[in-house]
């Protein structure tokens, strides 16, 4: 049975309720797209309760279905918090950079590759190794560019960094 029949939310019930009949009667949207939908759904409803595995199954099955480039970004993105929240960095941030490759202007995701290219150089710091460390700030500093490129007014603690730091280029904004 699928999560969107066990919810005993009446919030969730009614979303559900309401985005079935959306995409009953949307035109354009074929049964693939329909399917899609629910898993994503049922994927962020998993996660929403803690439930990553289930999440996990949900968005691996949407990827299946979902054509949609855009789409399938946000199904990526979703993964790679996932695996960033059970500490599995290096898979967080393969999700991400797909969901960037389909998706340039997904500043969420670029974002979070900033976060974990900053933890990765706090801890090379940590560990003594500078260029390393140089080498990560540097990315990150990129990322975060771009994110802040495309929404100006989010990531104000990115910007602060940037600008202390030295490395804002305050064109850019």
């Amino acid at each position: 049975m699928p999560r969107s029949m066990k919810n005993d939310n009446f919030i969730d019930k009614s979303f559900t309720v309401m985005a079935d009949l959306i995409l009953k009667f949307m035109p354009g949207v074929n049964q693939s797209q329909k399917a899609a939908f629910a898993y994503y759904r049922d994927g962020m409803s998993a996660q929403a309760d803690g439930e990553y595995a289930e999440a996990l199954d949900n968005y691996m099955e949407a990827l299946k279905l979902e054509e949609n480039d855009n789409d399938r970004s946000y199904i990526l993105y979703n993964i790679g918090l996932i695996h960033q929240s059970n500490g599995q960095t290096d898979l967080a941030m393969e999700y991400y950079q797909q969901a960037v490759e389909l998706n340039p202007r997904h500043c969420s995701a670029l974002n979070n590759m900033a976060v974990l290219c900053h933890y990765r150089a706090e801890q090379a710091k940590e560990a003594g190794q500078e260029e390393l460390a140089e080498d990560l700030y540097e990315q990150a500093a990129q990322y975060w560019i771009r994110a802040i490129r495309i929404a100006p007014n989010n990531y104000i603690e990115a910007q602060n960094w940037l600008k202390t730091t030295g490395r804002a280029n305050l064109e850019v904004y």
